[in-house]
């Protein structure tokens, strides 16, 4: 391992979102790096195995470790997670939180509009996406500030996707969200940064996960994307982790308040050229 890269045993990540995708793989990229890893997440029986092998993995880099099964948009579950790590960070002498990921992925997927009134989105369902997406990023960010977690070298990282600025079908509600978390990103870097704390937004390429699934056209968005991308592959949730490892790096200091894309190239590209098209016959 690259010593220039191993964090220190005092640092922690708390990964909002860590059963599975973006914040499962960065939680295993973050522990193999030595940082120890709380996870926040939010499942019921038929996915707990998936949790299981990642805390497995997590285990076998040897970092301290604490999983917390809870909805991370419930205000007391919120408090409970983040003076439980605060109980346990105070034992250690200059323990803190070096990473704070928000990578929640729980929303509604309907249309606006519709003939069939029963199939449009309820207004619930918009705040309950927005506050879930969104909204949660800065409540958890003044939680860790105010309890101290969050101090010089710390990195705030929140997920976005190029849906944040592009519309496909039913996916107007978490569109809205991403582009609200970018905005919370660059108010939290406005404010946070005289402490020597970074926010920035990651934007995956499209990315083969559980949560892609649930978006009807995610087929035809897959093809496009394997299309589009210069290295002929979709992005992979290690893609995410290895990049966050990198811009925690003390020499990633004076990167804040962006959106940085993690994809390979392929949100730059707008023709598929003849190279491309064959790969995918």
């Amino acid at each position: 391992m690259n010593d220039q890269l191993r964090f220190k045993s005092t640092d922690w990540a708390l990964i909002l979102g860590s059963s599975s995708g973006f914040g499962g793989a960065t939680a295993i990229q973050l522990a193999k790096h030595g940082m120890n890893i709380c996870g926040v997440h939010f499942d019921r029986a038929a996915t707990m195995p998936q949790v299981e092998e990642i805390k497995k993995e997590i285990a076998a880099t040897g970092v301290k470790m604490q999983f917390h099964n809870v909805n991370a948009a419930d205000p007391g579950k919120r408090n409970e997670v983040l003076d439980l790590l605060k109980s346990d960070l105070d034992k250690e002498k200059a323990a803190f939180v070096r990473v704070l990921m928000h990578s929640l992925a729980f929303g509604t997927l309907k249309p606006y509009i519709s003939e069939k009134p029963e199939e449009m989105m309820t207004q619930q369902q918009v705040e309950m996406t927005m506050d879930v997406m969104a909204n949660s990023l800065v409540y958890w960010t003044q939680g860790a500030f105010t309890r101290k977690l969050l101090r010089k070298g710390s990195r705030i990282y929140a997920m976005t996707s190029s849906g944040g600025r592009t519309q496909i079908p039913h996916y107007g509600a978490v569109s809205a969200a991403k582009a609200a978390l970018e905005a919370h990103i660059r108010q939290l870097m406005m404010e946070i940064g005289a402490f020597g704390i970074t926010a920035n937004a990651i934007m995956a390429g499209v990315t083969d996960t559980p949560a892609l699934r649930k978006i009807p056209a995610a087929e035809k968005l897959i093809t496009t994307a394997r299309a589009k991308n210069p290295h002929l592959r979709l992005t992979i949730p290690e893609d995410i982790g290895k990049a966050i490892v990198l811009m925690t790096h003390e020499y990633g200091d004076f990167i804040g308040g962006q959106i940085v894309a993690v994809d390979g190239g392929e949100e730059v590209v707008s023709y598929i050229g003849q190279k491309n098209a064959r790969e995918l016959e």
